[in-house]
């Protein structure tokens, strides 16, 4: 597949604001690195896929560092649901070979409109309030707090339906490993509406997280020819640069700003993979 000097600088100017967004709202820039493959430049879904598999790596190594530096990602949650998601990372990657590509893109564009209900409907929401402890999450001192700066002051938060949310990381490695997205919209979902962790964690945990399972996957991808040097080079490098700025940004912003950002940007992307995924777009 040959490429011009100007289309790598095209996808890599898209990746750098996809790795901003992505780093952000803790998706992983894969989100958006697909439909932006697929769309703009008319890449095959496979080759798209696999160049965001790379992008989600370079996103976790980029922001995740920054918010473990600052105190906002929760290190022992992470871990203790990796084991889920890199179990269901490597299902999903051995699946994704047997799936129609017309088929993954339907399934991509439906799991971004459901991912997009729950933030709209806590869209003004600052911080969960009224969480418990449950067991696993006393057992596991899964509990934490971490520093807002833009509160000023040192948030604590507790953990609740930690048996759910495990069973929620299993089905997101799945789609990750599937869909080559990170599954960071399923992740932040079921830490912040299901395990009621404020967004600021939900979303630097999933940073953390989503590099581990796509790394799980990477090597399939790679075995099977579906990574291009030449597509997943200027990715990576624009998703780190972007995601860098990003890990600045959020420390700045609320999490009612973080929904109101990112919201229009799944709805959008969701209606366009579904009709390409149709034969429509």
């Amino acid at each position: 597949m040959d490429i011009s000097l100007l289309t790598v600088l095209f996808i890599f100017t898209g990746a750098a604001l996809a790795g901003l967004l992505g780093s952000l709202v803790g998706l992983g820039g894969g989100i958006l690195i697909v439909p932006m493959l697929t769309l703009l430049f008319g890449l095959p879904i496979q080759y798209a896929i696999g160049a965001s598999i790379i992008a989600v790596i370079a996103t976790s190594s980029g922001a995740a560092a920054a918010y473990v530096r600052d105190h906002l990602t929760n290190i022992r949650i992470g871990m203790f649901l990796e084991l889920a998601t890199t179990t269901g990372a490597i299902s999903g990657a051995f699946l994704a070979g047997l799936v129609a590509p017309a088929l993954l893109g339907i399934i991509f564009g439906i799991i971004l409109l459901i991912s997009a209900v729950p933030l709209v409907c806590k869209i003004g929401e600052e911080l969960p309030r009224g969480v418990i402890n449950d067991r696993l999450a006393n057992t596991l001192a899964l509990a934490s707090s971490y520093p807002d700066h833009r509160l000023k002051q040192e948030v604590p938060y507790q953990v609740t339906r930690t048996p759910l949310g495990f069973v929620m990381m299993y089905v997101a490695g799945l789609i990750s490993g599937l869909l080559g997205i990170g599954s960071g919209t399923l992740k932040v979902l079921a830490m912040d509406t299901v395990m009621r962790l404020p967004l600021k964690v939900s979303t630097t945990t999933s940073n953390l997280m989503i590099g581990v399972t796509a790394a799980a996957s990477a090597g399939i991808y790679f075995a099977r020819g579906d990574v291009l040097p030449l597509v997943a080079a200027p990715v990576a490098l624009g998703i780190l640069l972007g995601a860098l700025v990003g890990a600045r940004l959020l420390q700045r912003m609320s999490n009612k700003a973080l929904r109101i950002l990112f919201v229009p940007v799944l709805v959008v992307v969701a209606f366009e993979m579904i009709l390409k995924g149709m034969g429509i777009g």
